[in-house]
């Protein structure tokens, strides 16, 4: 039988080779390949024929959502488990609507991933007891809790950088998308939430616990 095969895209070296030794000594044998930014993970990963994708979400360029929808439309049966540093409740909704196996957030990487890679290795999906309440809490409500739950993918993250202080520019260069689509993203941000401007959207962010 052939060995597994795991793809581990993250944006730093001692993540992917903390990552890699976990999967090695919980499935002997494996091989892993690593990928550093977004644009590599998802041409690596239609390239080649792996058993599952480990994308952390915050990657340089691409996202992490935006390169997890390209790829399951790419390898729709191909599991993908998102790693996140956020919270379950930021991204972890998004995660699974994409397509995701399941959501692990870094804090807990070492407990959970095995499990979550043999639970998605199996056909199923991996959910915490904190991610199935946040799924249940949404089952019958029909609208969102929050208006940022309304945004995309893309409006979320810009949404997240603007609050943090940075400028269009930096928030172009840190995405790799032009200045004038960043304007954009940010008018539709701020037509969504409400809010007239970059101050506001700080406030909203801190009082929502989308920044600290």
């Amino acid at each position: 039988m052939p060995p597994l095969r795991f793809l581990i895209a993250d944006d730093h070296q001692i993540v992917r080779r903390g990552l890699s030794q976990l999967l090695q000594d919980g499935f002997p044998g494996c091989e892993c390949g690593e990928a550093a930014t977004g644009i590599e993970a998802l041409e690596v990963a239609l390239r080649d024929d792996w058993d599952l994708v480990v994308l952390d979400v915050n990657m340089p360029g691409r996202g992490g959502i935006e390169v997890l929808v390209d790829l399951k439309h790419g390898k729709p049966k191909l599991p993908v488990l998102v790693l996140s540093m956020y919270a379950e409740s930021e991204y972890a909704i998004r995660a699974l609507k994409a397509g995701a196996a399941g959501y692990i957030q870094k804090s807990a990487v070492t407990v959970e991933l095995l499990d979550a890679v043999a639970k998605a290795l199996a056909g199923g999906r991996y959910i915490t007891p904190t991610l199935a309440e946040l799924l249940a809490s949404g089952i019958g409500r029909g609208v969102p809790d929050h208006p940022h739950e309304l945004l995309s993918d893309r409006e979320y993250a810009v949404m997240k950088l603007i609050a943090t202080g940075k400028s269009v520019k930096e928030i172009a260069q840190k995405l790799s998308l032009g200045e004038k689509t960043v304007f954009t993203y940010r008018t539709r941000l701020l037509a969504k939430l409400g809010l007239s401007g970059d101050v506001e959207v700080a406030r909203y962010a801190l009082r929502h616990g989308i920044v600290e």
